[in-house]
């Protein structure tokens, strides 16, 4: 009986792993159909961007106070509060930055591209769509996930100016340094190879968003509880494939840049 269950288990997972592999390829191949909705595109753009904006600024400015709050103890006590400027900049622009930007991201652009498009299909929305003559995903799938991917680097950059600003007025609080000498610890902290690898992972952040927001919600099953469970598995799914690229990318750059 458990193994029958199992291996029911199994099929159904790997039913689900060949439905994401096909909308995928869907998505990739309606990017070049002809008649792009760029009207779509800029609109999601502002939603998924200037939307989350707010959010994103906050989490990051806290982000930068906490951090310096709590490595100052420890580096005084080695004699090393100089080193403060350099360690934050380092550890939030390579690893912190990104990661926790891209985890509010799932939580708030999942979420809403789940809801949204679960609801859509409950209320027979997209079937209606199809039977119009209209393309709805190319108007609803192509333009979100191109919308995240586009926008979750940019958030993660200014996540990354604010939270270092955060640690700035941080460090203010018990040293006196001038923001001249700060900005310069910073740059000098900062090699090519820490910020490309972190700005090209955050790529694949935003692609994985919008990608498993727009598959849930396409994907969810009839009824009006199913709006509820695609925004939900949109957040834990697209959380989780955040710490597998994250995990995939910290190794690559390893091999790359750190040998």
């Amino acid at each position: 009986m458990a193994q029958e269950v199992a291996i029911a288990g199994w099929k159904k997972w790997m039913e689900d792993v060949g439905e994401q592999v096909g909308f995928f390829a869907r998505f990739i191949k309606n990017i070049f159909v002809g008649g792009f909705e760029w009207s779509e595109f800029v609109r999601q753009c502002y939603e998924i961007g200037y939307r989350s904006l707010m959010l994103v600024g906050i989490t990051s400015f806290i982000m930068g106070v906490v951090l310096i709050l709590q490595l100052r103890p420890t580096l005084v006590t080695f004699g090393a509060a100089s080193m403060l400027p350099k360690t934050l900049t380092i550890s939030f622009v390579r690893e912190i930055g990104p990661v926790i930007i891209a985890i509010i991201c799932a939580g708030k652009i999942a979420s809403s591209i789940g809801a949204e498009l679960g609801s859509m299909k409950v209320t027979e929305q997209l079937d209606a769509m199809e039977v119009s003559g209209a393309n709805p995903l190319q108007y609803l799938v192509v333009t979100r996930i191109l919308a995240t991917t586009f926008m979750v680097p940019l958030l993660s950059l200014m996540g990354d100016a604010i939270g270092l600003f955060g640690g700035y007025l941080a460090l203010n609080l018990n040293d006196h340094i001038s923001a001249s000498l700060y900005l310069t610890k910073v740059i000098a902290s900062l090699d090519f190879t820490d910020f490309l690898p972190a700005f090209i992972k955050t790529i694949f952040f935003g692609l994985a968003i919008g990608f498993v927001g727009c598959y849930k919600g396409f994907h969810s099953s009839r009824g009006t509880e199913s709006v509820g469970i695609a925004a939900n598995s949109a957040v834990v799914t697209a959380s989780l494939w955040i710490f597998v690229i994250d995990g995939i990318a910290v190794q690559i750059t390893s091999e790359l840049f750190y040998q």
